[in-house]
């Protein structure tokens, strides 16, 4: 910095730059009284709002939690900005021009460009990429842009609303560009722009459409880009990497400009792209917003909670025209089984929202961007309005595993499903989910109800007595342990399947060096357990464990958990610290082989059984192909099978 800020200069900063309106940009304010706004506050995670502005003395303070301050306090703690930094982005919103001296009161600068604080330093770096990407989506050599976003019905004025913009094939394009505007290499890494190789810098979107990642302010943090071209080797889509400014998982594509609908409409959309996002506002539905590479998480919540200004106790009482008192959190998935897998992960997050959580999938699984194209905007709105409630969808998306035309179906669907019923806090919520479960499968309200109850108290038990975790000889732990778990319910560990699953995840989070190949090449139901197959579904979104020969260590169980997300992580973690039974250091190979070996015979047996299941069911004379083809595949798994143990 060129020295001090002037001490009146800061005065007037505090006194021009209004708190309610900084504030406004993060929190939902209501009024509390003559002279006083209140919301939720920023800086813990609450239901009931204690978080108080009074703009006539220009604070806040939280009865919550605590903290308080003015509006440069709050700009320092909600931004994570130095004093300094704080003055001066403050100042930039206001235009003051600040002046600065040294210790003894000199004036040393006039104009406060001359060195501002990194921060803003940084976001100015944003702000002038974004310029430039944009101006590119023009150029002659942007043609395959252009022809990206006209086939999906976006014009350019669409473009320019939303800021997307082309970067150039060429490595240095952007860097030559920022670096004419007077920005040092140190900054452009520091900001994300530019990657760092063994020859220097290089852009970091090449030949990419771009979109900027804007937080509530409006200011740019960020940039996710789209591959457009086929010798492009690197990934479908490619954001910024985690820097001061730019965290996944706290930033909200298209938020900035949804906000003001969202605490409007006490609503908003969670889609998964881009484009979608684009696709859904232009529709109509100017609540929609995305996460940015990652899975929709509790930082992702409180941002929006605080937004709708989420105040009711109740936090999902409706009013006769379908609106929730406290506000509405739509998920749209896609219809295909990753989005059914993406369903459930939202579930185990939505207990976080004091509001009522939906989820919308359209009947032939277009996503919205495909909706509008092929059916037009009214069908994107159509599709949000037919929402269902998310602990409905992930129900029936598990009964939809089993044959309810059996009686061994019903039994499994009913023990599948209880824990889920079992794992809704609120009593009443969980006793009409009971009844609607009864239905759902077919039988007696009465043995839902039991079956929810042993849930419930297997669950409790093992969160109070420790019996969820192992000692070093495979025992349960007696000790107790954080009762916060995941949506999914844990096993019993003394279930000799459950145990053999949860070893096979240890040996390959810690050893992914001795895992076979055939660890890779387990379908996505090998796991019978639900939590181990979310941490298996993971391990597989993580790229397996040929990606985690190379990575190894911290990385490769950091790599897990960015695929898990938060509802799965702290099993990720449990497992890659849990001790393994084999403590020989030239035995763990063999033990890591046989523990992945035993999954696959156990995924084996359980298809073995199925199968002779079904044969049972078939009539060879009126069914002769079906019987034929079921026979067949029942030789072949037990050949595998009896393969499979003759090589161990």
């Amino acid at each position: 910095m060129a020295g001090l800020i002037k001490r009146e200069d800061v005065e007037a900063v505090r006194e021009r730059a209004r708190i309610e309106e900084i504030v406004s940009a993060h929190v939902t304010l209501k009024p509390a009284g003559v002279g006083s706004l209140k919301g939720l506050c920023p800086f813990h995670d609450e239901r009931s709002p204690s978080f108080h502005v009074r703009p006539g003395v220009g604070r806040y303070h939280c009865f919550g939690c605590g903290e308080s301050g003015d509006v440069i306090a709050f700009v320092q703690k909600v931004d994570g900005m130095g004093f300094a930094e704080a003055v001066e982005y403050l100042a930039d919103r206001v235009g003051i021009q600040l002046r600065y001296e040294d210790s003894r009161g000199r004036a040393v600068g006039q104009v406060k460009r001359e060195e501002p604080g990194r921060r803003q330093r940084l976001l100015e770096a944003n702000r002038v990429a974004a310029e430039f990407y944009s101006e590119q989506l023009f150029a002659p050599g942007a043609q395959a842009g252009r022809k990206f976003l006209a086939e999906r019905s976006f014009d350019r004025s669409d473009a320019e609303r939303f800021g997307v913009g082309y970067a150039p094939t060429g490595w240095d394009a952007l860097t030559r560009h920022l670096q004419g505007k007077g920005y040092a290499q140190a900054e452009l890494v520091a900001a994300g722009l530019v990657s760092q190789g063994q020859r220097g810098i290089y852009d970091r979107f090449r030949g990419r459409l771009v979109w900027p990642i804007r937080d509530t302010t409006g200011a740019v943090v960020g940039f996710g880009a789209r591959r457009l071209y086929d010798e492009d080797q690197g990934p479908k889509f490619l954001n910024t990497p985690e820097t001061t400014l730019y965290k996944k998982s706290q930033v909200l594509y298209g938020i900035d400009l949804a906000k003001k609908a969202i605490a409007r409409d006490k609503r908003v959309v969670v889609v998964e792209g881009y484009a979608d996002v684009m696709a859904a506002q232009l529709s109509g539905v100017e609540t929609a917003v995305a996460t940015c590479g990652t899975a929709f998480g509790a930082d992702h919540a409180r941002v929006v909670r605080r937004l709708m200004g989420d105040f009711s106790a109740g936090g999902g009482l409706q009013l006769a025209s379908g609106q929730s008192l406290g506000g509405e959190v739509i998920f749209t998935f896609d219809g295909d089984a990753a989005g059914q897998k993406a369903a459930v992960r939202a579930f185990g997050e939505d207990q976080r929202f004091h509001a009522q959580t939906f989820v919308a999938v359209a009947a032939d699984g277009m996503d919205p961007c495909d909706l509008r194209i092929a059916k037009g905007p009214q069908a994107v709105k159509a599709l949000v309005d037919g929402r269902v409630p998310l602990f409905e969808f992930v129900i029936r998306t598990t009964l939809d595993g089993f044959d309810l035309d059996t009686v061994e179906g019903r039994v499994g669907a009913l023990r599948e499903s209880a824990p889920l019923v079992a794992g809704i806090r609120d009593r009443s919520m969980q006793l009409g989910y009971s009844r609607l479960l009864a239905r759902w499968i077919g039988i007696d309200t009465e043995d839902v109800r039991r079956e929810v109850a042993r849930a419930a108290d297997r669950a409790a038990g093992r969160a109070g007595a420790g019996l969820d975790r192992l000692d070093h000889r495979g025992q349960p732990a007696v000790e107790p342990v954080e009762t916060s778990r995941p949506a999914f319910p844990l096993p019993d560990p003394r279930d000799p399947v459950a145990r053999t699953e949860r070893m096979a995840l240890v040996a390959v989070l810690q050893y992914p060096q001795h895992a076979p190949a055939a660890f890779d090449e387990l379908g996505e139901d090998a796991f019978g357990v639900p939590a181990w197959r979310a941490v298996h579904a993971a391990i597989r979104a993580a790229g397996g464990v040929a990606v985690g020969r190379t990575l190894g260590g911290s990385a490769w169980v950091g790599a897990v958990e960015e695929q898990a997300g938060e509802a799965v992580a702290g099993l990720v973690d449990e497992l890659a610290v849990a001790p393994l039974p084999e403590d020989r250091e030239d035995a763990i190979g063999r033990f890591v082989a046989d523990v992945v070996r035993a999954v696959q015979d156990l995924g084996l047996t359980r298809g073995i059984a199925d199968a002779k299941s079904r044969l049972l069911r078939l009539d060879p004379g009126a069914q002769p192909e079906a019987y034929r083809e079921a026979f067949q595949s029942l030789l072949a798994m037990e050949a595998q099978r009896r393969t499979l143990r003759e090589t161990a």
